[in-house]
């Protein structure tokens, strides 16, 4: 009996390479980063969440919240029902390289 396995590619996130020309993958493929936006605001309240501060909250989605609001959603994004993770913050060379978005999404 022969088996057949069918593989679909992947989107594999990684550290930059040395270069800063993107990742390395293998084979001498290239491919480029994937980052987080890291979102400026908490979308329930507004409050300002710095890329380089610790207290952001995000899901699998990258809904962004401040850590007031984690815990008052019972660490629960309103919008997909996902967990409410830690986001690591951004600095140094980090972040001057890849910044933060700047669009908020808190709507009064």
């Amino acid at each position: 009996m022969l088996l057949v396995v069918a593989l679909t590619p992947r989107r594999y996130a990684a550290c930059p390479s040395p270069e800063g020309r993107g990742v390395e993958t293998g084979g001498g493929l290239m491919h480029e980063p994937l980052m987080l936006d890291m979102r400026p605001d908490c979308e329930r309240c507004g409050a300002d969440l710095p890329a380089q501060a610790p207290g952001a909250f995000i899901c699998s989605f990258e809904c962004t919240f401040c850590a007031e609001c984690a815990e008052a959603l019972d660490e629960r994004c309103p919008n997909c029902g996902g967990e409410l993770m830690d986001r690591p913050t951004r600095t140094g060379k980090a972040l001057a390289g890849n910044p933060a978005v700047t669009s908020r999404r808190f709507q009064s």
